[in-house]
């Protein structure tokens, strides 16, 4: 008989890898952090200027963040995080990808993966993982 995996979640003595997750509409960002929370430890912000000032506060090794935001897009945010934050793998989640703006995250952002909505919460958590690892492993070979 196998046993069932032990979820770090209920012990607080696990130390959790930190997730941002960044999107300006409540229901999806609920979503996502009750997908990726069972996991890590995530913070949620509902503007790129709360994710700044989050970012100040606590070292992330994701931030997936939404396209469209009042206030600012999230690749513009993307960017940024790109040059203050190197090793912070990047997700943007979008309606649709344009082939510009494909060409400007590789460019410029320099995106782990991009999710197309809807997003499947199993493909959001792969995602996040495997970002989790590539992060881990850029900062290991620095």
């Amino acid at each position: 008989m196998s046993e069932a995996p032990v979820s770090n979640a209920a012990d607080p003595t696990v130390k959790r890898d930190a997730i941002l997750v960044v999107d300006d509409e409540r229901p999806i960002l609920d979503m996502f952090g009750s997908a990726l929370e069972t996991q890590f430890d995530v913070v949620t912000a509902t503007s790129a200027r709360e994710a700044e000032f989050a970012l100040r506060k606590k070292a992330f090794k994701v931030v997936v963040a939404d396209h469209l935001m009042p206030g600012g897009n999230g690749m513009s945010f993307l960017v940024r995080c790109r040059e203050e934050y190197p090793h912070m793998q990047r997700v943007l989640v979008t309606g649709y990808m344009k082939p510009e703006m494909l060409l400007r995250s590789v460019n410029e952002a320099a995106l782990y993966r991009y999710l197309l909505k809807p997003v499947q919460m199993t493909d959001l958590l792969r995602i996040v993982q495997d970002a989790v690892r590539a992060h881990d492993v850029a900062v290991k070979t620095a």
